[in-house]
């Protein structure tokens, strides 16, 4: 069904899914520091946040060093070392990690962000297909499959499984080539600037940012019912 404003020309929306769809309940910083009082960890829940906000950012230092080449191990090793570097009082390291690693595959520790199940719904019944193009790896679809709200979801692109990690190109020729439509037909839908919305249109995808401040010259909206007008 042919429809209007930002959806004009789009077979498929690849959303983004964490901060855009989902985001983790109880937060992360909250997860981390329960964790690690129970391996021992003398850490305050404040000093947690800014630690795991630090090191995230270290990680992704080194993707971008690295050409954002990804797989499987790698994902589970960065992540090993993000919680090893955020909680290093604690008695045993791997369990701890093992813990975290589990906990963020269950869809209870997730819930969807607002409008998302209503979004979804109305660009299926438009007959426009839902993708997520995600920097994550196969737990998330575990996670997508646990929420009611991600049930029109189709193709779940994940980094650790492509091989590469947004921005590169190379995922998103991948997430072209899954949902079998030309790049220009795919809007990619995400809130960060950098992975989402500069990835995409570099490799020729047009994209909108969820972003509630705006930006001068990017195509943004507050809220992802925006997407529908």
């Amino acid at each position: 069904m042919p429809t209007g404003g930002l959806l004009t020309g789009m077979r498929a929306v690849a959303f983004d899914a964490v901060g855009t769809l989902i985001t983790p309940d109880p937060p992360v910083a909250a997860v981390y520091h329960a964790a690690g009082r129970r391996y021992g960890s003398r850490l305050t829940a404040d000093q947690v946040g800014p630690r795991f906000r630090a090191t995230f950012r270290a990680e992704e230092d080194c993707d971008r060093a690295t050409g954002w080449r990804t797989d499987p191990d790698r994902e589970a090793e960065r992540w090993r070392r993000i919680v090893s570097a955020v909680l290093d009082d604690v008695t045993d390291p791997e369990a701890c990690f093992r813990e975290l690693w589990d906990h963020f595959a269950r869809p209870a520790a997730w819930r969807c962000l607002p409008d998302v199940g209503p979004v979804l719904g109305e660009l299926s019944r438009r007959g426009v297909a839902v993708a997520l193009a995600s920097n994550f790896d196969s737990r998330l679809r575990s996670v997508a499959a646990g929420l009611p709200e991600l049930a029109d979801v189709g193709p779940v692109v994940v980094s650790a499984e492509v091989g590469w990690r947004k921005p590169a190109r190379q995922y998103f020729d991948a997430l072209v080539r899954t949902l079998a439509f030309a790049a220009d037909e795919v809007l990619v839908v995400g809130d960060d600037f950098e992975n989402d919305y500069a990835g995409a249109t570099a490799a020729g995808l047009p994209a909108v940012l969820l972003d509630t401040g705006g930006r001068p010259g990017v195509a943004t909206v507050d809220r992802l019912s925006k997407l529908l007008r």
